[in-house]
């Protein structure tokens, strides 16, 4: 499919949402232009003005879904400076996006001419902080941080930067940019809002703004927080659509959990469940089987949207059409060169970049591009090539 094709089946999409509000749209070309135009008029279509959380959400939606082919990040910096040991601090690597940040990391790694040693904190607070003290026994010249929240593991983060340990992470806190206290040259991440924001957009127009919508997500988690909660506000924002419950389960339980607060909801709910909305794709892996036993065709209802991360298992779902029909997928191999791009700034006295990738949804309408034959989202863009100029290789 192409991507003129790809932009006409999403405008007919809005048409059929525009339709059933009563509305009636004259003939329009499948430009950029155009599609904003409906994209104007779908939050009149979700009972909303084009003020308040549903019209910012779909505007933000209009692009999202869009083929990353164009550099937007950073085209100058530092050259690389040689033989630096950098530590990749894991929060958990059984988490798809911890693993993703780490494969960019490594590839960066061998890019720019450094050495790489991973430590897994195996998704506790006390493994977490074990790792971050064998990282620092290491004598690095870098530590990166891969999921590993600033504020919970403060302690061992300020220690480490008391050795003179330059410090980066990826979703370490809610927003991008450094941190003072504990001292984090440069935080890594995609705008939580907007992802939230477009993951919550595409529940609307999946359900012509009629979703029954239950919000899975997980307390202690900055991040995931500030998701959840700006789901819950577009979805309560919609006048059609009804927020059936707000399930806060750990991402460490989904396998214990989810089967049966999945058996649950739809005792509960039935039918008027038609979207979940997780901030991660691992509560899928495992409401999904639930479902399926409990005779759930795979389009649904529901149907699965997620706010993060684009995992393997999230690619191939959305790509057979089997319960999840999106993901907002992390640049994660992307976010590995960042990463080791900003250490390379910190290291030589520099500022931190300021870059913050723009949100992407994959969809089966174009999951083709992007990384996505091969299960995960790694933009079109050349930015290997751009990061290694920076630094002369």
């Amino acid at each position: 499919m192409t991507a003129k094709q790809i932009e006409l089946r999403r405008i007919n999409a809005w048409r059929a949402v525009l339709a059933s509000a009563g509305l009636m749209l004259a003939g329009i070309g499948i430009e950029t232009a155009a599609a904003a135009e409906l994209v104007d008029a779908s939050s009149a279509a979700c009972g909303g003005s084009r003020s308040g959380p549903v019209a910012g959400a779909l505007d933000l939606l209009a692009t999202a879904q869009r083929h990353t082919t164009e550099w937007d990040g950073p085209k100058t910096g530092p050259k690389a400076l040689p033989d630096k040991l950098a530590v990749y601090v894991a929060q958990d690597m059984r988490n798809g996006g911890v693993l993703g940040v780490s494969e960019g990391v490594q590839s960066a790694i061998a890019a720019i001419g450094w050495r790489m040693k991973i430590i897994d904190g195996g998704g506790s607070v006390a493994g977490r902080v074990t790792a971050i003290n064998q990282a620092v026994a290491l004598k690095p010249d870098g530590i990166i941080l891969g999921s590993v929240d600033a504020l919970e593991e403060a302690k061992a983060i300020r220690g480490a930067a008391q050795q003179g340990i330059k410090i980066v992470g990826w979703h370490s806190t809610a927003s991008s940019g450094p941190l003072d206290d504990p001292p984090i040259f440069t935080n890594v991440t995609t705008d939580a809002t907007s992802v939230a924001k477009v993951a919550a957009a595409y529940a609307l127009q999946t359900t012509n703004c009629t979703a029954g919508a239950v919000i899975f997500w997980q307390s202690g988690d900055a991040i995931g927080i500030k998701k959840a909660e700006t789901m819950r506000d577009v979805v309560q924002a919609c006048s059609g659509c009804k927020l059936l419950d707000y399930v806060n389960t750990p991402l460490t339980d989904t396998a214990a959990r989810m089967p049966q607060n999945t058996t649950s909801l739809l005792q509960r709910f039935g039918k008027n469940w038609t979207i979940g909305l997780g901030i991660n794709d691992l509560y899928f892996d495992f409401a999904s089987p639930s479902l399926r036993s409990a005779g759930v065709p795979p389009s649904g209802p529901p149907a699965f949207i997620s706010a993060g991360d684009g995992s393997v298992a999230a690619f191939n779902r959305v790509r057979a059409g089997d319960y999840q029909i999106g993901t907002v997928a992390e640049p994660l191999h992307e976010a590995g060169w960042q990463l080791v791009d900003e250490l390379n700034r910190a290291l030589s006295g520099q500022s931190p970049s300021g870059y913050v990738a723009p949100v992407h949804l994959v969809t089966k309408d174009n999951i083709q591009y992007d990384g996505g034959p091969n299960n995960v989202y790694d933009p079109d863009n050349n930015y290997q090539t751009h990061y290694k100029t920076i630094w002369g290789k």
